[in-house]
């Protein structure tokens, strides 16, 4: 681990032991909720990266349904919020936290001015570890205020409920629960690009270039950050079964913004820096399989049934869900599981 990395973590660590015991959600049993009257709300998820971003739709759509005539402000970090929310008609406003804020200070200072300037009927904290959104989330001038914990006594009864997707919405809908509004123990909303049907129709034009239209098609990502990518000889061979397992296919491969493959370009490729028109292709796959990525969570959000391969991060926390996607842990795996999984899913769609 480089220096600078060991900072990063240490600063982060010591953030989180600073602020954990910030806030306490500001809702009071006795001072019911009227939904009508809710009208601006902040949603705080200081991250910038692809995967979070799109891990946190089911929220939005959580709170979109619930208060339905309300406008959502986004607390984030980075420059993707405005591309994954583009077509989420009741997001207003996406505040963006700099990713370097020691280079930025000015930068810096103006959206905590900017966030304390709102008037906000409720604002929430998605990631209870998140010391900028702990931050945000007391500073800002809200009523109700909900910080991302449960109760110390309280333990939700969902096998899912460690889903990082899933449980910022159980625990929003446990919270209001104690002040008047019913839990419909509805399914979790799935993370949701909201691609418009003109988007789907141009990635099937560019996949159409890529592939024979006549056959189905699998789409790969061999790429991943730090230790989620799997090695060269890893993929080669797993890219040999895949051509073996299924000749009468399309295999291609969607290539990273850094333009390498593991298996050396051996497959038609398709590369775009644009994360909408990356989704849109993916839209219109019969299956996709790559490693725990912001790419597979994008796959994940375009509807495409997804097979995600997990050797280094918590499965049941970032597992792709719906559409008959699935997880699979390859420490205790091996190539004739990801076929049967693949198969489960053409064999579906037949």
């Amino acid at each position: 681990m480089g220096n600078l990395k060991k900072v990063n973590v240490f600063r982060r660590s010591l953030m989180r032991s600073l602020t954990k015991n910030i806030g306490d959600s500001s809702i009071s049993k006795n001072e019911p909720i009227d939904k009508s009257k809710i009208k601006k709300v902040l949603i705080c998820r200081p991250n910038g990266r692809l995967g979070n971003l799109l891990l946190i739709t089911p929220l939005v759509q959580e709170v979109t349904k619930t208060f339905p005539n309300c406008k959502i402000d986004l607390f984030v970090k980075g420059f993707l919020a405005p591309i994954v929310f583009e077509n989420y008609e009741n997001i207003d406003k996406i505040i963006p936290l700099p990713k370097k804020p020691f280079k930025e200070l000015v930068k810096y200072f103006k959206v905590w001015t900017l966030i304390k300037k709102q008037n906000y009927d409720i604002v929430i904290n998605v990631d209870q570890n998140s010391s900028s959104g702990r931050l945000a989330a007391k500073f800002s001038n809200a009523k109700y205020k909900i910080f991302g914990d449960l109760p110390e006594n309280v333990e939700l009864p969902y096998e899912d409920y460690g889903h990082i997707a899933k449980y910022p919405v159980y625990n929003l809908r446990y919270t209001f629960s104690q002040v008047g509004i019913q839990d419909t123990k509805e399914p979790v909303a799935l993370i949701d690009l909201k691609l418009s049907e003109q988007e789907i129709a141009n990635g099937k034009k560019i996949l159409n270039d890529i592939i024979d239209q006549q056959k189905k098609t699998i789409a790969i990502f061999t790429f991943a950050t730090g230790d989620k990518c799997y090695c060269i000889e890893w993929w080669e061979k797993f890219y040999d079964v895949l051509k073996k397992e299924y000749p009468d296919y399309n295999i291609f491969e969607v290539l990273p913004v850094e333009n390498v493959s593991q298996i050396n370009f051996q497959a038609p490729t398709f590369y775009s820096k644009d994360v909408r028109e990356i989704g849109s292709v993916l839209a219109n796959v019969d299956v996709f399989v790559g490693a725990d990525s912001g790419i597979m969570h994008l796959s994940s959000a375009s509807k495409a049934p997804t097979v995600g391969l997990f050797s280094v991060s918590n499965l049941k926390k970032y597992e792709p869900y719906g559409n008959s996607s699935v997880g699979i842990d390859t420490t205790i795996n091996d190539y004739p599981v990801f076929i049967e999984a693949i198969n489960r899913i053409l064999y579906k769609s037949n």
